[in-house]
């Protein structure tokens, strides 16, 4: 995301790719299916097990975390949205 910002700017967030050494306190890109198919987010990880992760991505509602799957790109599910 070199370059996307206003200017040339870089993006505010260093992201973490390796879902191999994912740990709590990461701040991830995840995915949601559905209609929201395409658009990224930006989440940080709270809890991280073998299959899944779970995603703190609410600004709004520090309390809601999404479960995504355990991969370098977090997909959500659309119905935890």
């Amino acid at each position: 995301m070199q370059g996307m910002g206003e200017g040339g700017e870089n993006c505010p967030f260093e992201f973490n790719f390796d879902e191999k050494t994912f740990k709590v306190g990461d701040t991830v890109s995840f995915r949601v299916n559905g209609s929201l198919e395409g658009f990224p987010f930006v989440g940080t990880l709270v809890e991280v097990n073998d299959d899944h992760v779970m995603i703190a991505g609410d600004p709004n509602d520090p309390a809601k975390f999404y479960r995504g799957t355990r991969e370098s790109r977090p997909q959500v599910d659309f119905s935890e949205v």
